[in-house]
């Protein structure tokens, strides 16, 4: 078992190396903030279920937006699938459909990103407009 715990690390490492060396730091930082996120928002509900929020809203500020949609068009599920390995290595069960959420913002606080979470039941992006409003 634990060799198997070995290998998947070392695919997760290999993963966020090619990450790394195909975008510049905001990837990598994201998926950070995400993880941050979304174990900080973590509800123990009992010693064998751990409860996290399903959906996450990235702001991006422009430059880094529009650059992150010329190095690959689908961030947002990248991010997603990135989030969705971190909860299934924590053992965290998610409120509902896991979706992360990517728009353009002139109002981030680090010039950069800003990354917020909510329970949501249904996620779509209606759902999300109407979130943060």
């Amino acid at each position: 078992m634990s060799t198997l715990t070995g290998w998947e690390r070392t695919l997760e490492r290999a993963g966020e190396a090619l990450w790394g060396q195909f975008f510049r730091r905001e990837p990598v930082e994201l998926v950070d903030a995400l993880r941050r996120e979304c174990d900080s928002n973590a509800v123990v509900c009992s010693q064998s279920r751990v409860v996290v929020p399903n959906a996450y809203d990235v702001e991006l500020a422009e430059h880094v937006h529009d650059e992150l949609a010329r190095n690959a068009g689908q961030v947002g599920q990248a991010l997603t699938d990135r989030l969705a390995q971190h909860g299934e290595h924590q053992g965290y069960e998610w409120a509902g459909p896991l979706a992360v959420h990517v728009t353009k913002s002139c109002d981030v606080p680090n010039g950069r990103y800003r990354v917020t979470s909510t329970v949501m039941p249904n996620v779509s992006a209606e759902g999300f407009q109407s979130a943060n409003v």
